[in-house]
């Protein structure tokens, strides 16, 4: 048994090397660095390079995407999926999700299959949007809160929609003063 141990002992694992040490030393070097990453790393701010899709904390992190859809200016009859899918900053198959599982998505749909979206779908979009990602109802909470009262949820997302407008407008006067 003692000499287990001292095997055990003997064998300890080498230490790492400081991060200082392993970040390149010249601007060529990253150059080099960036050049030979794998197409479809995502690079995160402060983070290492990642795969994949992004968490909910790094989603909920960007409330401007409803004010920037308020900027937009729906000229178009319809749109396609993946036009709402980057409007939104999400998948297309979040899209799909969305429409399965919320009744009031009613895309219509060409002979092909392909969906086309509606001004009316589009807003219908933002209020589930603003449930599910900015207030964080769960699927089941905002399909309820839907359910019981959709005019008093679209009527609580308009003021919120107008104080977010009011408080941008503070702050730029803020900042120019």
């Amino acid at each position: 048994m003692m000499q287990q141990l001292d095997l055990f002992a003997t064998e300890l694992p080498t230490p790492v090397p400081p991060k200082a040490a392993q970040q390149p030393a010249t601007d060529k070097e990253k150059d080099a660095k960036e050049e030979a990453a794998p197409a479809g790393v995502v690079e995160l701010p402060g983070k290492g390079k990642k795969r994949g899709r992004k968490s909910l904390k790094e989603l909920a992190g960007d409330p401007t995407v409803i004010q920037e859809l308020e900027k937009l200016t729906l000229d178009k009859q319809y749109y396609s999926i993946s036009e709402v899918a980057g409007m939104f900053r999400v998948n297309t198959s979040l899209v799909r999700y969305w429409e399965n599982e919320f009744d009031i998505l009613q895309p219509k749909k060409n002979r092909k299959g392909d969906r086309l979206f509606r001004q009316e779908d589009i807003h219908n979009l933002k209020l589930i949007y603003h449930l599910l990602r900015e207030r964080k109802y769960t699927i089941e909470g905002a399909k309820q809160k839907l359910r019981e009262d959709k005019r008093s949820a679209s009527r609580n997302f308009e003021m919120v929609k107008s104080l977010q407008k009011v408080r941008a407008f503070l702050t730029e006067l803020k900042d120019q003063l």
